[in-house]
């Protein structure tokens, strides 16, 4: 796959329940900085206060109907969202509009990718939301409140969702293929071991269904691999570590073990052809955060409806999720604070994961019956709530590089992916490694 997270696939994961246009970036907000008290009126002669979001992708709000819900509850706002559908058209306009400080919207998102960036380039001109009203460092995840927050103490992000790690897979393969199709004896075949679900895929393989493979793509298990680990691409210094990193190593010759023997689909995630393996059922298992659930559902024909189910990874790990900032120069600083902290409150995550499959980084949120209680069409009666919410509690602490994106992809475009095309593994790493550095330099 592209290394990008979830949220760089937001509008296609959720192509089965909502549809966004392409938005603007530019121009709401006051070039010449904002003020906490500062309003802004919608043009419209109503008086309220127009609060507008820069996002990327569907991110849900509009669709779960929490704008409405908001501006029912505060009669004097007005909301707006400007949507640029992808994160790499996105962030780099984000950046520019950081650096000139201009042009920005009252609140920006930010990828997960790209948070340990914006942290270390860009706080400066972001608000401190621990200090939010009705944000709290208790509703958030630990490690997903720490990813925002500088050496100094600052949080500049409040999580939105995050992407507990779990595995898919297609009942009726495994049973095709002599293996437990129950999710706990599943989980129990590779429990504590990413090399034993490469065994099972061996298992899998030896009665294989005609034209299946295990797994959907060596990108998927490269990433599912190194989502679990606490240091992949950079030490907590700061410091560039994936060549000399055991973790990442080891991660790499084992994908590349899986795509030699035959166990993966020679796909890149995301791409046409890769749709149309779910669709026409050609792989058997794939390293699945709650968001795949949308995206599953929109390549699949509608036989493929309760087909699916859901087991606990090998070990835990986390693959997606975002923030909400707040920028200073923006005209409603002091209501988009507040708007913020309350998109990204338990309640309203909670509620965000049973419409949209926007899994909580609030941990109260857990215990809500809008997650306890959810399900997904693919997957029937398996209660995806608390299968992930346990994923969610286990995710390592991970330290996340500014240039995590271009590493990741690195390894999987120019690296594994090369060993379904005939490349030995050394050969592929040594793609990898040059391909990264060269452009770790740029």
């Amino acid at each position: 796959m592209r290394a990008r997270t979830r949220s760089a696939h937001r509008a296609v994961a959720f192509a089965a329940v909502a549809a966004l246009g392409a938005g603007l970036l530019a121009g709401c907000a006051n070039d010449s900085g904002g003020s906490k008290s500062g309003s802004s009126s919608d043009g419209g002669g109503s008086g309220k206060t127009t609060i507008t979001l820069g996002l990327f992708g569907a991110f849900g709000f509009k669709e779960a109907g929490l704008y409405t819900e908001y501006e029912k509850l505060h009669p004097n706002i007005k909301i707006q969202e400007n949507v640029i559908e992808k994160n790499e058209n996105y962030y780099p306009a984000l950046i520019n509009h950081l650096t000139t400080n201009s042009g920005l919207q009252d609140i920006q998102a930010v990828e997960v990718g790209n948070i340990a960036e914006v942290v270390q380039t860009q706080a400066s001109k972001l608000e401190d939301l621990s200090k939010a009203p009705g944000a709290s460092k208790s509703n958030y995840l630990d490690w997903k409140w720490q990813q925002a927050t500088t050496k100094d103490g600052q949080t500049i992000g409040l999580g939105t969702d995050i992407g507990p790690m779990a595995i898919c897979y297609r009942k009726d393969l495994f049973q095709q293929s002599g293996l437990p199709t129950d999710r706990d004896k599943v989980a129990q075949l590779w429990s504590g071991d990413w090399n034993k679900l490469v065994s099972v895929g061996e298992q899998y393989k030896k009665k294989a269904p005609k034209g299946t493979t295990f797994m959907d793509s060596p990108g998927g298990l490269l990433n599912a691999i190194l989502s679990s680990e606490k240091e992949k691409f950079y030490d907590s210094s700061g410091k560039v570590i994936y060549k000399s990193n055991p973790a990442v190593k080891n991660a790499f010759d084992l994908t590349a073990k899986a795509a030699q023997e035959g166990l993966l689909q020679a796909q890149t995630q995301f791409q046409p052809s890769w749709d149309t393996t779910i669709a026409n059922v050609k792989f058997a298992a794939m390293a699945c955060p709650p968001w795949m659930l949308g995206y599953i559902k929109g390549k699949s024909k509608s036989d493929a409806v309760g087909k699916w189910d859901v087991a606990q990874a090998p070990r835990a790990g986390n693959w997606g999720g975002s923030f909400l900032t707040v920028p200073k120069s923006g005209k409603n600083v002091t209501e988009a604070e507040k708007l913020a902290a309350w998109l990204t409150a338990p309640a309203q995550q909670a509620k965000l994961f049973s419409v949209q499959g926007s899994f909580p980084s609030a941990p109260p949120a857990y215990t809500m019956s809008a997650v306890t209680g959810a399900k997904n069409d693919m997957t029937g009666d398996a209660p995806i709530g608390t299968i992930f919410a346990k994923a969610a509690k286990s995710i390592p602490v991970q330290v996340i590089g500014a240039k995590d994106q271009i590493i990741q992809q690195g390894l999987t475009d120019n690296g594994v992916f090369l060993v379904t095309k005939g490349k030995s593994a050394a050969e592929a790493w040594q793609t990898a490694t040059k391909t990264i550095d060269n452009n770790l330099e740029k």
